[in-house]
């Protein structure tokens, strides 16, 4: 369930470093290992650095396969180094909420912010992101873990 579900009226632009790959919904997790990982070697390797946590960044609605960009908002624009790309979270008007709990109760808290976008007459984006606020082996307890979602609308 989506707590604190509010828009933002002006979202600031931030340079990202990540690995983007059309995946199964069933193996998110070990994407999201790997290209964080990646990004962090990548990212390093160049002398930036994390501004942020990290994210993924979806392209349009998921469905039992997704199109993911995942990775983390950077200091500086850097150069692509295999899988890795840079990207951009865009800036704007953004529906944003905090979603409490496991990951596979997310789509609870997508439901929520549908509702909330129709309610007052928005229009989506058609890509939408997340930035985990929890490490899970920092908290092991999902009902701990939180995630901050950002839907662009107009």
């Amino acid at each position: 369930m989506a707590n604190d579900i509010h828009i933002t009226e002006q979202v600031e632009e931030v340079h990202t470093a990540g690995v983007r790959r059309t995946v199964p919904m069933d193996d998110l997790r070990d994407f999201f290992s790997t290209a964080f990982s990646a990004t962090m070697r990548a990212v390093s390797a160049q002398g930036a650095h994390p501004v942020g946590p990290p994210f993924a960044k979806y392209y349009g609605m998921p469905t039992d396969v997704v199109d993911v960009e995942a990775g983390f908002p950077v200091d500086r624009v850097i150069a692509a180094s295999g899988e890795v790309a840079p990207g951009i979270l865009p800036g704007g008007r953004a529906v944003e909420a905090t979603h409490i709990g496991p990951y596979e109760t997310m789509s609870d808290s997508y439901d929520d912010i549908e509702d909330f976008i129709e309610a007052h007459s928005l229009v989506p984006g058609g890509a939408m992101w997340e930035s985990y606020l929890s490490d899970p082996r920092v908290e092991p307890d999902p009902s701990h873990w939180r995630t901050l979602i950002h839907w662009p609308v107009t």
